[in-house]
């Protein structure tokens, strides 16, 4: 397994990789979360999403909450030191999922926590505010974050902050335009403009630069992905081309684990490229797989959030998982404030298997703190190589933000 085999190279390297990252991320803006779910398949470990905008912070263990609530005070402190007490939580419009809700109601708590007060908002008007309950019983009021002249009012002020918990999928134009108030993370991280491919380049980028610190072959923290753009998957010609191109995809990557020793076969998934929830994701073993859909298939594929269709996909490696708990698929989901670990969790699934795609329908989530993921060998640094995947997907958003020009207004450095 190579897990230990790359704590134990970055346990040697601990001080140069320490001053690396730090140096790396001087100059950049962190969102104020983030959180990744990882693969690790014995011979590969890396992300297979990045999700800035996560739901879930119900799902971590109490431990990591309460080191939560240091990471956000910290994090408020320094790069928001204008902010007294006023801050609004900007919410999807999931008004029946309790689930959800349970999310907010624990992202609202921590940041109270820090001694903030903070109000629950969604960006459109409402005559009145909402009564929502969570999965766990517990009440939210959300206000309307209405916008006027410009500035964002809610009930009746306007927030000095605006922690984003939306992400921005639906087309919220006529709210986002002209504004100019401080929101983090900033709307254009979402996936109205945002895609995937994005985030993965960078993140293979870094990577390199990580590998060569610890002297070990880059492939085994990178996920290989392409784009595919212009995509009609009512046009059989256009399915036909993304057929062969998957086709060339599994080749390369062939010949990719036969270099690199890796037994694992090769397969891929087609992946909608401003797709989130676990939508628009079809795993393939062949571009025959995509030439075989039938119109349940395609219908399937080209589900997304809000009932809108898509013209881009990603295609990528697929890294099976090698964790079964309780006899049940699982993969671990690390979650950051700024760029430090702030907790996880295990998502697992009972109908699905090692390679298939594990954020779907009927999904469990299980204890996982960050601190059973830390391995003391050798009385090294209590570092991990999960963590370390998750700090570089945050370091590749930080340096994706810059690259694309997006302001984190109110941010200081």
């Amino acid at each position: 397994m190579r897990q230990k085999l790359l704590h134990n190279k970055i346990c040697e390297n601990f001080k140069s990789l320490s001053e690396w990252y730090q140096k790396k991320g001087d100059d950049l803006a962190f969102p104020i979360y983030s959180s990744f779910d990882i693969r690790d398949s014995g011979e590969k470990i890396a992300p297979v999403d990045a999700n800035i905008f996560p739901a879930g912070f119900n799902n971590i263990c109490d431990v990591d909450k309460e080191n939560t609530i240091e990471l956000l005070s910290a994090y408020l402190k320094k790069h928001y030191p204008q902010v007294s007490n006023n801050i609004v939580l900007l919410t999807e419009e999931h008004t029946q999922n309790a689930y959800y809700w349970e999310n907010v109601y624990t992202i609202k708590s921590l940041i109270e926590k820090t001694g903030y007060k903070c109000q629950v908002a969604i960006p459109r008007e409402l005559s009145e505010p909402l009564k929502v309950k969570s999965v766990n019983g517990h009440e939210l009021t959300v206000y309307s974050a209405e916008k006027i002249s410009g500035k964002i009012i809610v009930n009746g002020t306007e927030p000095e902050l605006i922690i984003n918990n939306n992400d921005f999928s639906s087309d919220y134009s006529s709210w986002i335009e002209g504004l100019e108030a401080s929101i983090n993370p900033p709307f254009r991280l979402g996936w109205f403009w945002r895609r995937k491919e994005s985030f993965f380049m960078q993140y293979n980028s870094v990577v390199e630069q990580f590998c060569e610190i610890i002297d070990l072959p880059s492939s085994y923290l990178q996920v290989k992905t392409e784009p595919f753009k212009g995509f009609d998957i009512n046009n059989e010609d256009s399915r036909e081309e993304l057929a062969k191109k998957v086709d060339l995809f599994l080749d390369e990557i062939k010949n990719d684990y036969e270099k690199f020793n890796i037994s694992s076969k090769p397969y891929a998934f087609i992946k909608n490229s401003s797709g989130t929830y676990g939508l628009g994701v079809t795993k393939v073993d062949s571009g025959n797989d995509i030439r075989e859909w039938s119109y349940k298939s395609r219908k399937k594929m080209k589900a997304a959030k809000g009932g809108g269709g898509f013209n881009e996909v990603i295609i990528q490696e697929g890294i099976p998982t090698k964790y079964k708990t309780d006899n049940e698929t699982a993969e671990p989901a690390i979650y950051l404030i700024s760029r430090r670990l702030a907790g996880g969790f295990l998502r697992t699934h009972n109908k699905k298997g090692a390679d298939d795609n594990l954020n779907s329908p009927g999904a469990v989530y299980k204890r996982l703190c960050v601190s059973d993921l830390k391995i003391d060998i050798a009385k090294c640094p209590l570092e991990n190589v999960y963590g370390w995947v998750a700090k570089l997907g945050v370091l590749a958003i930080a340096i994706e933000a810059q690259e694309a020009s997006i302001p984190f207004i109110g941010y200081k450095q």
